[in-house]
């Protein structure tokens, strides 16, 4: 799998909690998806806890978007998820095969 950029990606603290993976859009979906997505990575960025936000268009896959994360600790990282699930992203994402892994620092 194609990652995020890791030359920009800060190496997470320890107990920092860490999402890696992807999302893939549907060819009839990813003009919506593109559309929000500047909103919710800016959203996303302001969030406290936030050390580090990419959703990133797959150089190899078309309609793939690689997503990584870092939050500083488990409640940042539900605030994220929280906030996300309640906001316009969620409704033009809704149903979207995902396939992350979740990990500690």
């Amino acid at each position: 799998m194609t990652s995020a950029d890791e030359s920009v990606r800060p190496k997470p603290p320890k107990g920092a909690i860490l999402l890696d993976g992807h999302m893939d859009v549907p060819a009839d979906r990813l003009a919506a998806v593109e559309a929000a997505l500047a909103d919710h990575v800016r959203l996303t960025h302001a969030e406290p806890g936030c050390l580090f936000f990419s959703v990133t268009p797959c150089g190899e896959i078309a309609g793939r978007f690689i997503v990584s994360e870092i939050f500083a600790d488990e409640a940042g990282f539900a605030l994220h998820q929280a906030r996300g699930a309640a906001s316009p992203w969620a409704e033009v994402t809704k149903d979207i095969p995902r396939q992350y892994e979740i990990r500690t620092a």
